[in-house]
């Protein structure tokens, strides 16, 4: 693939037939060169949004135009922005079309209860959701030619709303059954569910090839995980929604998905969008310092950028909201020469619970223990990947199974040579479990499954081998451990101490819990080889509390496993690095962001950029270094070697 263009824009017009003169102030030439402006150099356009409507002078669905519609919108945009070297990647809604849910009411998405899945008869929304199991799908394929007669020249399709259902329409259990799979079982239902998902993104994708076969084509359903690889070849690049203050999203969201994603093959786009709070916030914009970082953490990850807009119903930019996209978008031109053809340098592995839990919606897919161990290492400046089992891991230092990993067969003979080969591991809690959770899957863990421990909370007693630099004191953990015995030849690094009593209304004592009795009875922190094993869900309680002593029990483990990391620096943890190869340039390229999230709402807000100064930082290169530079600045900076850092 030729590389995406790294300044995009997301243009929602999800706009009402209530409002009237859609359209009416446009100006194909003010509207171009407004983004030219602000150095955009693609811009994903609507063909048809979320009400139905389609906002072309469309051949083959005239019924669906916009009934306000005063000009052929679509068509005159790409044409003014294609003529200036804009590219223009065209919308369309998929499972989410009131106007097909109203006027076919046999294309929708039935739930469990016989009724329209999300369906509210007084509600202000999109609702009801379509079922890709029905001529729906034929409808989108017309659409799909009739873009192709109507518009010259078309980039690419980004479809919105694609995700796995769970429904029970005629059509639906008729498939199911001759399937053999029984639409009583949920499993079965679910597994119906993305058996048609996959099927409507393998057959879309091969239509419109048959049209282009270069053209783009993403699918979007608000969220990049282990689901998409099944239909990876049907898209041509993945782009990762994430507003940090939409959907329980936050600033994590982002580099957690977008590690997972740079691992299945294809290119990448980053998309916040200009909004305070979520889409279609109209009038509202997104703090300059938050945008920096947003779009300046998408270079440092290897994605192309993408702001998303609302264009108003008379169809013009707002000069504001440009001139604030501008103001960034700027500044990531200039850092493009560090970023094009760049590539992750990485040494640990996160295997992400997402493979077992995913259900099909965004907020499903990230548990705790993925935002705990992410923020951990983020914090700790370690250069990491999320992967799934099916990634190769041959290639990393040290893998991280956070507290939930399930392992199999499969997955234990695949952990097993990893560390045959000389590779290292950390695991927590059930992580290294069989699927039915009687049993650690493999002896390489270095312990054997007990049950769940006793008491919670309990405590770890710091050691001048794990938690070197704590008080040698009990320090609580929150969240209940499982009980293991350590296996022959592991040894234990830190005992887990004991409350008197756990608390309850037979003995309680104080507002919280029960001190520590000075017991110990079960271990809390065990090594074998490379292998150290955490008996309690640290991941998930960082992610909970963030108790610093956690991140230093870990941090400490990896230290003791992969003494020499990429990455040293005495910066502050809200320092985020990241490490790339520019192989063609023969260059390593260290992004160093501090832009500090603070949560002054129900969500995090970037206001203020706070400058570091004096900050030591030490890399681990494989050749010698000729020079180090601070770019886009070209300034030369001092530095030494010694040995290979």
């Amino acid at each position: 693939m030729n590389e995406l263009p790294f300044r995009q824009i997301h243009l929602d017009f999800h706009t009402s037939e209530q409002l009237p003169a859609i359209g009416s102030d446009f100006d194909a030439d003010v509207f171009a060169d407004s983004l030219v402006k602000a150095h955009v150099n693609s811009i994903n356009l609507f063909a048809r949004c979320h009400h139905g409507w389609i906002y072309y002078d469309t051949k083959a669905h005239p019924e669906r135009r916009h009934p306000n519609l005063t000009c052929n919108l679509l068509k005159e945009q790409v044409e003014a922005c294609q003529a200036r070297g804009i590219k223009t990647p065209i919308y369309s809604s998929v499972m989410c079309d009131k106007y097909s849910g109203l006027h076919h009411p046999e294309w929708v998405w039935i739930d469990r209860e016989g009724k329209q899945y999300g369906y509210d008869p007084l509600g202000a929304g999109f609702s009801p959701h379509l079922c890709l199991n029905t001529p729906f799908v034929d409808f989108l394929k017309a659409h799909v030619d009739d873009i192709f007669d109507c518009i010259p020249i078309v980039d690419g399709f980004w479809l919105d709303i694609v995700s796995p259902q769970q429904c029970y329409c005629h059509r639906c259990l008729s498939d199911m059954a001759a399937r053999d799979l029984d639409p009583e079982s949920e499993d079965d239902v679910k597994a119906f569910g993305w058996e048609t998902l996959y099927r409507f993104t393998r057959e879309m994708s091969a239509h419109i090839r048959s049209h282009d076969p270069d053209c783009l084509i993403y699918y979007n359903n608000g969220h990049i995980g282990p689901h998409v690889r099944p239909m990876v070849d049907d898209f041509s690049q993945l782009e990762l929604e994430s507003l940090p203050s939409y959907g329980g999203y936050g600033y994590m969201h982002f580099p957690t998905t977008a590690r997972y994603a740079r691992g299945l093959g294809l290119p990448s786009v980053g998309m916040t969008a200009k909004f305070h709070l979520l889409w279609g916030d109209f009038h509202s914009f997104k703090n300059r310092a938050a945008m920096e970082f947003e779009c300046f953490l998408m270079l440092a990850m290897n994605t192309a950028c993408c702001v998303g807009d609302q264009l108003l119903p008379a169809a013009m930019p707002c000069p504001a909201t440009y001139e604030l996209i501008g103001s960034v978008y700027k500044q990531v031109e200039a850092k493009e020469p560090w970023c094009r053809g760049a590539r992750a340098v990485s040494e640990i592995g996160v295997l992400t619970p997402e493979e077992f839990t995913y259900t099909g919606r965004p907020e499903t897919g990230m548990t705790p223990s993925i935002w705990g161990v992410s923020r951990l290492l983020q914090e700790a400046g370690h250069q990491f990947d999320v992967i799934d089992s099916q990634n190769d891991c041959s290639g990393y230092r040290l893998l991280v199974l956070p507290d939930e990993i399930q392992v199999d067969a499969a997955l234990a003979d695949k952990l097993e040579a990893y560390l045959a080969q000389g590779g290292a591991l950390i695991a927590s809690s059930r992580s290294g479990l069989n699927p039915d959770g009687t049993a650690f899957a493999s002896d390489c863990f270095g312990v054997k499954y007990v049950g769940e421990a006793p008491y919670a909370p309990d405590f770890l007693m710091p050691t001048n081998q794990i938690g070197q630099d704590l008080p040698k004191t009990e320090h609580v953990m929150y969240e209940r451990a499982v009980q293991v015995e350590p296996l022959p030849e592991s040894e234990v690094l830190v005992e887990a101490r004991v409350p008197y009593f756990n608390r309850s209304y037979k003995h309680f004592c104080s507002h919280a819990h029960t001190p520590s009795s000075g017991k110990s009875e079960y271990p809390g922190i065990i090594q074998r080889g490379k292998v150290i094993y955490f008996a309690h869900p640290i991941f998930s309680q960082f992610h909970h509390a963030s108790p610093l002593w956690c991140k230093r029990f870990v941090v400490d483990a990896i230290q003791r496993l992969m003494p020499d990391a990429l990455v040293e620096t005495d910066a502050p943890s809200t320092a985020i690095f990241t490490l790339n190869e520019q192989e063609t340039e023969g260059r390593w390229v260290l992004h160093i962001l501090h832009y500090i999230p603070v949560r002054r709402a129900w969500f995090d807000v970037v206001e203020d950029v706070i400058p570091l100064h004096d900050v030591a930082v030490s890399v681990r290169m494989p050749q010698a270094v000729k020079a180090v530079t601070l770019e886009a600045q070209g300034e030369s900076l001092p530095f030494e070697m010694q040995e290979d850092r």
